[in-house]
């Protein structure tokens, strides 16, 4: 007994001592195959149908899904990603000129305020306040650059990691539901638990993929065209910008066009300032509110604040591909100790005294 006990646990300091050796050697390609697995698995249904109509050659239905992606949304992707890119550069080069003239010279809306009381407690810190503004978003335009440049450059590294990118997705389409099977297999989770984390991957997949990613674009899309209508130079960023802003439910989008509404009144375009604020408020707003409970809401059964911190977190630690990445991983955290609050419930202490929970009332109650 004593000699199979130590067997095993040499079995496993075995096995978790080989697998980080293995990760840690992978370790570049993790990212990548991460994102492969999500693309396979959003593109099983276009796969399933090209296998149908090829009479069974999954292999041959895996090489035209993968051309598909690539000629109706990866390419355009990158050349939207491209002209995102340039824009971002013309306005970082802009910025240390404009922050010059600002000091130098006071503006119309600096004049316009001279005779309040605002601008005698704010003069002494003029500069300094124009200069901390112009570092600010030099440095948010410094960082969508870095982010966006990585996915954009046309280096030997970026299309290693891009082939990598499709010849694992061409396995997952062909195999992935057998390495699902195995993966699962091997987690210490009864079949309920092992279902209940697969279907909250699934569905925070889905939903940010279909919601978030769709209200975005909506968002950023028509925004950005009221900025090019207006006349506002680098609408194509601006309006990338607010896409990836509209992760904040509500207020996302406004911390862009409020400004730029602002700017436009106080330098005496008072109709396109009103008119820009008008359309943003009334039709960019009302597509967050119509369909983020319907497309997002819906799926992920989260919190607008985890959806928020699961997506700002990604992106600061993962990049732009942590706007995909990011929830997930915070679905999954909540999830796990959802699984572990019921494994443990016995041995849990009850929470009396802040009262009875609305959302267990909720979850308990019949439909």
């Amino acid at each position: 007994m004593q000699s199979e006990r130590l067997s095993k646990i040499s079995l496993v300091v075995l096995v978790g001592g080989i697998t980080l050796l293995f990760l840690n050697m992978t370790r570049p390609f993790l990212m990548t195959i991460l994102l492969a697995a999500i693309f396979a698995a959003l593109s099983q249904p276009l796969y399933q149908r090209l296998v149908g109509m090829l009479r069974g050659h999954r292999a041959l239905a895996a090489i035209v899904t993968l051309l598909l992606l690539v000629a109706f949304v990866i390419i355009p992707f990158m050349l939207f990603l491209s002209i995102v890119v340039g824009q971002a550069l013309s306005i970082a080069a802009a910025i240390t000129p404009w922050v010059q003239q600002q000091i130098a010279e006071p503006d119309q809306f600096i004049r316009a305020i001279e005779d309040t009381a605002i601008y005698e407690r704010l003069a002494p810190f003029r500069e300094e306040i124009v200069t901390k503004a112009g570092n600010l978003v030099g440095g948010i335009t410094k960082f969508l650059i870095n982010s966006l440049s990585s996915m954009t450059m046309g280096t030997a590294a970026f299309l290693f990691q891009f082939f990598v990118l499709l010849y694992a997705m061409f396995w997952f389409l062909i195999d992935g539901k057998s390495l699902l099977r195995k993966i699962l297999y091997y987690l210490p989770l009864d079949d309920t638990d092992e279902r209940r984390v697969l279907e909250k991957f699934t569905s925070v997949t889905r939903a940010t993929i279909k919601g978030t990613l769709l209200i975005g674009v909506t968002q950023g899309g028509l925004a950005g065209l009221a900025f090019y209508v207006i006349g506002i130079p680098s609408s194509v960023f601006w309006a990338a910008l607010m896409a990836v802003l509209s992760i904040i439910p509500g207020i996302g989008t406004g911390l862009v066009w409020i400004p730029a509404a602002i700017i436009l009144v106080a330098g005496g375009h008072v109709a396109k300032g009103i008119g820009l604020a008008l359309f943003c408020a009334l039709i960019v707003g009302s597509i967050d509110n119509l369909m983020r409970p319907w497309l997002v809401g819906r799926d992920t059964q989260m919190h607008d604040l985890l959806i928020f911190l699961g997506s700002l977190g990604g992106i600061l630690l993962f990049g732009a591909v942590g706007f995909i990445i990011g929830p997930i991983v915070a679905a999954l955290f909540v999830t796990v100790w959802d699984i572990y609050g019921t494994v443990f419930k016995e041995v849990l202490p009850q929470v009396s005294w802040l009262g009875p929970d609305p959302a267990e009332d909720q979850r308990e109650s019949p439909e």
